[in-house]
């Protein structure tokens, strides 16, 4: 069990506590998270910045005492991108929600991996709009329960964890709120990397896709994520199982660096599909 250093106390706002998230929500789980990783990096609060949008994880911000900044629903990547343009040195995290970020915000996620812009993006999925009212979201189970799919879900969840690799990502990981060890270390990896960082976090709702669904109480979905979960090196033969892991990626220049490279040069001295 890693240690837990104690100055992680300093990026989290104690008066602001008890969180007002549901009993068993993971998100808390994975805000410790967060701090843990910023604390063993050493990153001052001050150059630090947590941008949230609408949804449950949309009060995280509430609970932290570095800077924050709350957008709009789905926007919250787009905001991030101003930030990282104004003040390319912070350490950018986007906390989002499955439904936030995959929805709404499908296209943000999308272009800014392509771009490869500086930032880490963290999706809590609790494979539904948790706080709307339980309906189903673009990476709820086919079959799955929701508020609005009440004899199961029709449509095929998306893979957004490839979907963000395979557009351009620097670093894309998959995991759960069980896997805490795995989830702090991927989070520290995904700061340090220079570019678009990518983490999906599996994470229990029980207040209605648990209940929908009967998977139990919160300990129960721990449970369930423990045992429906496999490491990515065996996603091949699991069989109706998510896989969790780190994705392989290229290392390309982060945007604003490929940017300024690209603006020093000649005018007309690219090399656009292999012409000069």
């Amino acid at each position: 069990m890693p240690d837990i250093p104690d100055s992680y106390r300093k990026y989290v706002a104690w008066n602001n506590l008890p969180h007002l998230w549901c009993p068993g929500c993971g998100h808390g789980i994975t805000l410790k998270s967060i701090a843990l990783a910023l604390a063993d990096l050493e990153i001052p609060p001050h150059r630090s910045v947590l941008t949230t949008g609408i949804g449950c994880s949309g009060r995280a911000g509430d609970y932290v005492s570095f800077h924050r900044f709350q957008g709009t629903h789905g926007r919250t990547i787009a905001f991030a991108t101003g930030i990282n343009a104004a003040d390319p040195d912070l350490t950018i995290i986007a906390f989002l929600g499955d439904g936030d970020c995959y929805a709404i915000g499908g296209n943000h996620l999308i272009h800014a991996a392509r771009r490869n812009l500086n930032m880490t993006v963290i999706v809590g999925n609790n494979m539904n709009y948790g706080m709307t009212g339980g309906q189903f979201s673009p990476v709820t189970p086919l079959k799955c329960v929701t508020s609005t799919s009440r004899s199961g879900k029709t449509e095929l969840a998306v893979d957004m964890c490839s979907l963000t690799a395979n557009a351009g990502a620097a670093f894309a990981a998959r995991t759960t709120v069980y896997h805490t060890n795995e989830l702090r270390s991927f989070i520290k990896e995904a700061i340090s990397t220079k570019g678009f960082s990518f983490i999906e976090v599996l994470s229990p709702c029980p207040t209605y896709f648990g209940r929908y669904n009967k998977l139990g109480d919160a300990v129960e979905m721990l449970q369930w994520l423990r045992e429906n979960t496999v490491p990515l090196s065996k996603a091949d033969e699991a069989d109706g199982q998510l896989w969790r892991g780190k994705l392989p990626t290229k290392y390309r220049d982060d945007f604003l660096t490929a940017y300024r490279k690209q603006t020093g040069m000649q005018e007309g001295g690219g090399d656009c599909l292999g012409k000069d």
